[in-house]
């Protein structure tokens, strides 16, 4: 088994990088949130999760050991392996994620490209009692800090202007305040927006 890998990232494409440590160099499937999170050309230590199948080997990485512990708790739902895992990860904040499940909120799963209605329900109802046992939900970050149907009009809407599902979520939810309007929201994220 392969725990973490410590070296430096040569390259960077869509969901995988390539580190190499000690002239070896690794394969590696990350989401967007741990892409984020790794410079390029700095020393780095990255957390992994090695899938071993019938047609292959493969590396998944993680940023930190929270990210690796919710994949380990996607990969547990019937139905969710590794590479949907990651999508589920690149979906939104691993925060946003852990809240989601434990509300077992169907409606915010949902928006995550490649996440079905009936693999959110599943996903919320196999995990909604393992999630606290993940460090990100721990005390006061359960409490919601926005008007959950002002986020759900704004990203609606923003939908409807041609933005993707996931992406339309994730703007809206970043702009989202206890007292935002849908408007209000719309407005911060299409400035902000650089799709």
């Amino acid at each position: 088994m392969i725990s973490f890998l410590k070296g430096i990232i040569e390259e960077k494409q869509e969901n995988i990088i390539f580190v190499d440590v000690n002239g070896v160099g690794y394969e590696v499937g990350v989401s967007a949130n741990s892409m984020t999170c790794l410079p390029m050309g700095e020393p780095i230590k990255i957390y992994t999760y090695l899938a071993v199948r019938e047609d292959g080997v493969s590396l998944y990485g993680f940023a930190n050991k929270e990210e690796r512990d919710v994949f380990n708790k996607l990969i547990s739902v019937s139905g969710i392996g590794p590479k949907v895992a990651i999508g589920i990860l690149s979906g939104m904040k691993l925060s946003d994620l852990c809240i989601a499940i434990a509300k077992q909120d169907i409606k915010m799963l949902s928006t995550i490209k490649g996440l079905g209605k009936k693999t959110a329900e599943r996903l919320a109802v196999e995990l909604k009692d393992k999630i606290d046992m993940l460090g990100d939900t721990q005390d006061n970050n359960l409490v919601m800090d926005y008007n959950e149907d002002a986020v759900q009009m704004a990203t609606d809407t923003l939908i409807s202007l041609g933005i993707n599902k996931n992406d339309a979520y994730t703007l809206a939810r970043s702009y989202a305040s206890k007292d935002a309007t849908a408007e209000e929201i719309i407005s911060k994220a299409l400035r902000g927006y650089k799709g």
